[in-house]
């Protein structure tokens, strides 16, 4: 038995996929890009190594917000006008970030987080409403265009910096275009809405839904929800750790810089696999109580081989790590529109789940930077890694449950 009926695949709800798609590939490269230049910016702009850190910080501070703010919004604005508002404020940070002033700079990261936190949040109430048939199939494929867009951020931006003449400001102001692109595309279906609504506001009295308030409060009171928060926010603070910490460990180790970056980003691509594993995972499964133990279990084992296994079977363990952590995220969102009895409470619910799973997800790469430091080894940090993967297991199995948020 499946959670899932069969879906319908008609054009419209295709058109609808690609327009999700259209966006997803859009939430990481302002974040991702940035990295593999910072050093140009540093030099360039003469700032301090904190500065530097804080410009890949910042964004991902901001990346729960809207989340956040949502729960005590009088009346939201409708799904396709968030889509709208993130993209267009996406748009506007990467033109912020241009100008050669340094604040803007920092300004324009700071924007791009929040923009950043709006499409995030708003994408699980979408596939909630208008793919309620293909939940995890959906959601798989908008993780997929996430991971994809991520790779595309950091893969291409020296690239191209070296085909624009060398300057780093090219590669990012090019983000701009296809952020432009997806306001356009989705300008045109927010108008479509309006008018509907307008059309049938006039035709006569509308059925009052609960307010936003209601649905708001009773989610935050939840234990369901705060299961499917903890469960997205461990599995959220490891990937943090992965990118933020994984390098320097291979090196410690004996990788050359240059190979313990390519295991890292060899290990973020196999997570494109992850997430297209989870429809086949849960095809013929009652519940996701079983996925949610085997990702905790292939996450921990695939950091405690890349710590202490033996280098030459180091690709295992990379693939382990990489289906374990795709998986998983996969998994947490599309808990979001499973457990959801219907789009108005997803929405909400995404807005929780993100905005307080990213606060806790951040605090991983600190934690583990401050284990390390004061250990001076790896052996203690691993161990916390290990122990939150394992930990994850346990809200996982709460929030697995074939069930519906009340």
């Amino acid at each position: 038995m499946t959670g899932e009926a069969r879906p319908r695949w008609t054009a419209g709800a295709v058109g609808g996929l690609v327009l999700i798609v259209l966006v997803a590939i859009n939430l990481r490269p302002a974040l991702t890009a940035v990295g593999p230049l910072v050093g140009e910016i540093r030099d360039d702009l003469h700032l301090s190594g904190t500065a530097a850190g804080a410009l890949t910080t910042l964004p991902l501070m901001f990346l729960g917000s809207y989340g956040l703010l949502a729960a005590f919004l009088r009346r939201p604005l409708r799904p396709e006008a968030l889509m709208v508002v993130a993209m267009v404020a996406l748009t506007a940070a990467i033109g912020l970030r241009m100008i050669p002033v340094t604040a803007a700079l920092f300004a324009g990261s700071l924007v791009a987080g929040m923009a950043i936190s709006i499409g995030n949040i708003a994408v699980p109430g979408i596939i909630k409403r208008d793919h309620p048939r293909s939940i995890t199939a959906v959601t798989a494929l908008y993780t997929v265009a996430l991971s994809g867009g991520a790779a595309l951020g950091s893969g291409l931006s020296v690239p191209l910096q070296h085909a624009t003449g060398g300057s780093w400001r090219a590669p990012l102001s090019l983000l701009v275009v296809p952020s432009a692109l997806a306001a356009m595309v989705w300008l045109p279906r927010l108008l479509r809405v309006r008018r509907a609504a307008a059309a049938a506001a006039a035709a006569g009295p509308v059925p009052q839904a609960a307010s936003h308030r209601d649905v708001a409060r009773k989610v935050w009171r939840s234990p369901l929800a705060w299961q499917i928060t903890l469960f997205f926010g461990l599995q959220s603070s490891l990937a943090y750790v992965l990118f933020a910490w994984l390098p320097t460990l291979l090196a410690d180790r004996g990788l050359s810089e240059s190979s313990a970056g390519f295991v890292t980003a060899a290990s973020s691509l196999i997570q494109i696999v992850g997430n297209m594993c989870l429809p086949l995972l849960t095809a013929r499964l009652r519940d996701q109580r079983p996925i949610a133990v085997l990702v905790g279990v292939l996450t921990a084992a695939g950091f405690a081989g890349l710590a202490w296994a033996p280098l030459g079977g180091m690709w295992v363990f990379v693939v382990i790590l990489g289906l374990g952590q795709g998986a998983s995220f996969a998994l947490a969102l599309s808990m979001i529109g499973l457990r959801a009895p219907d789009a108005a409470t997803a929405a909400q619910l995404s807005g929780m789940v993100q905005g307080v799973g990213y606060v806790i997800s951040a605090l991983g790469p600190l934690l583990i930077g401050a284990l390390h430091d004061a250990t001076s080894g790896w052996t203690v940090p691993v161990t916390l890694v290990i122990a939150i993967a394992v930990t994850e297991i346990v809200p996982g199995l709460g929030a697995g449950r074939a069930r519906i948020l009340d």
